[in-house]
């Protein structure tokens, strides 16, 4: 009967460096799980529509009335975007005068944003809004501005 002894060395270093990147994919694995769960109801695909009846059947007050103005910031300098609303409609949105440069930088902000408004105005919401496929970042961009703007202007 022979058995030979077998002597296993473990070094330190070797063990840390081994137990970090385990922490490390289990945090990485983790991460992922939280970045790409689907949640049914995110902030960002609510879009709550007031109740616009009351029990007279007259229209509810849904926006506080006026011209509102919101700001977009594309290379170090402004764009406004002006609100105007009543009571209970949106009745309209204009993109106020560009410069050259970002008429230039941008050019489909104008058209994309044209598009928009006449939309918002007809639908009377940001739900079911359809653009173009070479304009959806600036659409996109376009529309969380109005949709910012649309939250403060609300009726309490």
């Amino acid at each position: 009967m022979s058995s030979k002894t077998k002597i296993v060395v473990l070094h330190l270093k070797e063990l840390i460096y081994t137990g970090i990147f385990v922490v490390l994919g289990i945090l990485f694995i983790i991460l992922l799980f939280i970045m790409f769960r689907s949640d049914k109801e995110t902030p960002e695909n609510q879009n709550v529509t007031p109740e616009t009846e009351t029990q007279d059947g007259e229209q509810a007050p849904i926006y506080q009335p006026g011209s509102y103005r919101s700001a977009l910031y594309l290379e170090n300098e402004t764009v406004e975007i002006n609100l105007t609303v009543d009571e209970t409609s949106i009745v309209s949105l204009t993109l106020l005068p560009l410069s050259d440069r970002i008429s230039t930088l941008y050019p489909l902000l104008e058209p994309s944003f044209n598009a928009l408004s006449e939309q918002i105005c007809e639908n009377q919401s940001l739900e079911n809004i359809t653009y173009a496929d070479e304009a959806a970042y600036t659409s996109e961009l376009l529309l969380e501005v109005i949709g910012d703007t649309l939250a403060k202007v609300q009726a309490q």
